[in-house]
């Protein structure tokens, strides 16, 4: 079964979503993200993708105390991404609550720390984040584009011990078009051991279904829940 991932992205402690990672393009959900958080154990969901897009744009946390006050007030699995780029950014994320961190800029920029960090913390800790768009990684809260094909990319963390990779199609992200499904089969084909989380471009509880059906390991959920495409109810099918 799917694994149900609902997200929180974090601009100024509040709860918002972009579209495309445009931060002139934000809309504020909610101004208290943990009473988010809540409502979301409320209805059986365990997991959490937490994102600090102040942190994204800053190259360091910014945003852990929201993590940290998510942590003490609820039971959900954190996993936590945006401005980790040093050790000490990783050592306040993991003591401020985070169950797992995402690398994503980091890895595309830094091998040598990140594969410390898994040797560190190992694998269940650390998810590879691979934002891409037109095949291509993009870092940098999605600024910046690199030359890395995705599908190396990910094959090359794979071979040295990442189990789990988060893949965002920019182009998808935030317009509720539909996720990259044509890429998500691309993946599991080239690199069938990989547990692949789909995230961007969720628009209804079919694509879920779709998803499901494709064998997709985890599905993270956003602006469908926030506009109100995806009730939470609907959800509680997919909770184990």
């Amino acid at each position: 079964m799917i694994r149900i991932i609902p997200a929180i992205d974090l601009i100024d402690g509040k709860c918002v979503r972009l579209t495309k990672g445009n931060y002139a393009d934000k809309k504020v959900y909610n101004e208290n993200p943990v009473e988010v958080a809540k409502e979301f154990e409320s209805y059986g969901i365990k997991y959490l993708h937490l994102v600090d897009l102040d942190g994204a744009k800053a190259k360091r946390i910014i945003n852990w105390n929201i993590l940290e006050s998510i942590s003490n007030e609820t039971n959900l699995i954190i996993d936590f991404g945006g401005g980790l780029r040093s050790d000490k950014d990783l050592q306040i994320a993991f003591a401020s609550g985070a169950s797992k961190i995402t690398a994503g800029s980091v890895a595309a920029t830094n091998k040598e720390m990140v594969l410390r960090w898994l040797n560190n913390y190992s694998s269940e800790k650390i998810i590879l984040g691979a934002d891409t768009i037109n095949g291509i990684v993009s870092i940098n809260a999605w600024q910046d584009d690199t030359e890395l094909p995705l599908i190396e990319f990910i094959y090359d963390y794979h071979s040295l011990g990442f189990k789990e990779t988060i893949v965002t199609d920019i182009s998808k992200d935030g317009v509720l078009s539909g996720p990259a499904f044509d890429l998500y089969e691309l993946i599991k084909k080239e690199i069938p051991g990989i547990q692949l989380i789909a995230s961007g471009g969720i628009s209804n509880i079919s694509d879920i279904e779709k998803l499901n059906e494709m064998n997709i390991d985890g599905a993270i959920i956003g602006k469908s829940i926030y506009e109100g495409n995806i009730k939470l109810k609907e959800l509680e099918r997919f909770l184990c």
